[in-house]
């Protein structure tokens, strides 16, 4: 009777203690006068209400005060300890990770009674440290204490691996595990789709007991076709999905859409915005700013314009989406009105919002400005520019017929060496301004980037050529052939029915290539008679 007694009491009395913090806040002189009445009154000698204000201190941006407290705490138990490497954990700053370290290294020599949530804690900092060294000394310790077939230890241990590229590992891991439920499949589908391993993926897919795939597991895939850039496939799943009767949440549907903006599957990605319409789906801003992409990237600029018009919550991405649309549709003028219409909201540019308006001042040959506004990047914005932002420059000036400005721009202005896509503008701009010495120049740099690059060989080729200079035209070609570089070829896309349809130069794999080619003469005679 009395232990039950004194059980409510500790109750009772953790619960005034949290409601109290609440009510009184938990700015730091609150807090520190809230450690005061518990050194007061014993309650701090209870690790449950310790552990309660350290997650207080934490979360109210108080870490230092909070690992002050537990550092001070006598003989802390497992949950305080816990507590505080959680608190570390969610902290996005290497010191906080060193000190997590350093409390878990602790713990072994204070209790040395780990819990299921003991290592699942410090997995996460392992994740954040990227350190698999570090990871494997905890999955030995999972394995002497028994918690190695724990469903929070092994959905940790997977990431752990995955995060740190060992995929080896977090498989064997898998493996391992007698009873797997979901977030164990999808800990694992996720690791593949991060890195990339899309084929493992579909492969875990299938395997997955459909009693068990959920939307989660689906995205996962979705998601990792879509960033390893295999977007007919990302489609084809998320159609599959949508037969199984899985309703897609906003993350799937950011998968999906981002998928048709690549393909330029304008019909799908209609559909989709319909879905989002007719379920009553909250449109956040996230999913707006990927709807603008697909509207841009589709081709309808005029549909991304009205998107982001009926968009009343806007961030930089917004923002910048748009303006990389009109930038792209040639629409330079417009991209910059739109860009001070930002800067007139109180909304702050960032780095991608000025490689899209200075890409804006190369399509309407804005040199003055362009200059302008790179200059602004670093004195107005604080914005170091980086190797994109002096690419957008050279092709500025490269367009503008200012060869020797941007080759100068290159040697004397970056502070770092030039890449393919630098040399490669100034291939471009000698070609388009007949420019034999500098594309030869940037030919020679090209070459030892990218020798088997045959745009870059065609592209000097086709400047002989234009110049009339026909043997070292052929010369180039033979160069070609002696290397072995070969030349890509042409590639082509088409909608149908909400398929897209990619068509090689010279690839005859088509069920109907017949039918297609009938057709494409019947135009191409169309266009001889002026029919079209």
């Amino acid at each position: 009777m009395l232990q039950r007694i004194t059980t409510l009491s500790i109750s009772s009395g953790i619960n005034w203690f949290v409601s109290s913090l609440k009510i009184h806040g938990t700015n730091l002189k609150t807090l520190k006068q809230s450690h005061c009445f518990m050194i007061i009154t014993g309650l701090n000698r209870d690790h449950l209400i310790v552990a309660k204000f350290v997650e207080a201190c934490s979360n109210a941006g108080h870490l230092q005060y909070a690992y002050s407290v537990f550092t001070n705490q006598p003989f802390p138990n497992t949950y305080l300890h816990n507590t505080m490497i959680r608190s570390l954990s969610l902290i996005d700053e290497p010191n906080a990770h060193s000190l997590a370290v350093k409390v878990y290294r602790k713990f072994w020599t204070l209790c040395s009674k780990p819990d299921t949530f003991t290592f699942p804690f410090v997995l996460k900092i392992s994740v954040r440290v990227s350190d698999v060294w570090f990871g494997r000394q905890i999955h030995n310790q999972t394995v002497v204490f028994g918690f190695d077939n724990s469903v929070h230890v092994v959905t940790g241990l997977i990431q752990m691996y995955s995060s740190c590229g060992d995929l080896r590992d977090a498989r064997k891991v898998f493996d391992e595990m007698r009873v797997r439920d979901v977030t164990v499949w999808n800990a694992l589908l996720a690791g593949y789709g991060k890195m990339g391993e899309m084929d493992e993926a579909m492969s875990l897919l299938e395997m997955m007991p459909c009693c068990v795939r959920n939307v989660v597991s689906w995205t996962c895939v979705i998601s990792g076709y879509a960033k390893s850039g295999r977007a007919s496939e990302a489609i084809e799943v998320f159609q599959r999905m949508l037969l199984e009767n899985v309703e897609p949440d906003e993350v799937t549907l950011l998968a999906a859409l981002s998928a048709c903006a690549d393909l330029g599957s304008l019909e799908l990605g209609e559909r989709i915005c319909s879905y989002v319409n007719h379920r009553g789906m909250n449109r956040a801003v996230s999913l707006s700013n990927t709807l603008i992409d697909m509207y841009a990237k589709s081709g309808n600029i005029t549909k991304a314009l009205e998107e982001f018009e009926s968009v009343t919550e806007r961030n930089v991405v917004t923002w910048t989406t748009i303006i990389t649309g009109l930038a792209t549709h040639g629409l330079g003028a417009e991209a910059l009105a739109m860009f001070n219409r930002m800067v007139k909201a109180g909304v702050k540019p960032n780095d991608v919002t000025f490689i899209a308006v200075l890409s804006a001042c190369s399509h309407v040959g804005w040199v003055d400005l362009g200059k302008s506004l790179f200059s602004s990047m670093r004195l107005k914005y604080g914005i170091q520019p980086n190797i994109e932002h002096y690419g957008c420059m050279i092709d500025l000036l490269g367009r503008a017929g200012k060869l020797r400005e941007a080759e100068e721009f290159v040697i004397k202005s970056m502070p770092f060496e030039a890449n393919a896509a630098i040399w490669g503008s100034l291939l471009a701009a000698s070609n388009v301004h007949h420019d034999l010495e500098l594309g030869e120049r940037a030919l020679n740099q090209l070459i030892k980037l990218e020798p088997n690059n045959s745009g870059n060989y065609m592209l000097l080729a086709n400047l002989y050529s234009n110049l009339g200079r026909w043997d070292e035209s052929r010369m180039m070609r033979k160069m070609m052939k002696g290397i072995g570089v070969k030349k890509l070829a042409g590639e082509s896309s088409i909608e149908v029915e909400n398929r897209v349809y990619k068509f090689i130069s010279g690839d005859l794999s088509h069920p109907q290539v017949q039918k297609i080619h009938e057709i494409l003469q019947q135009i191409d005679l169309q266009i001889q008679r002026n029919e079209i």
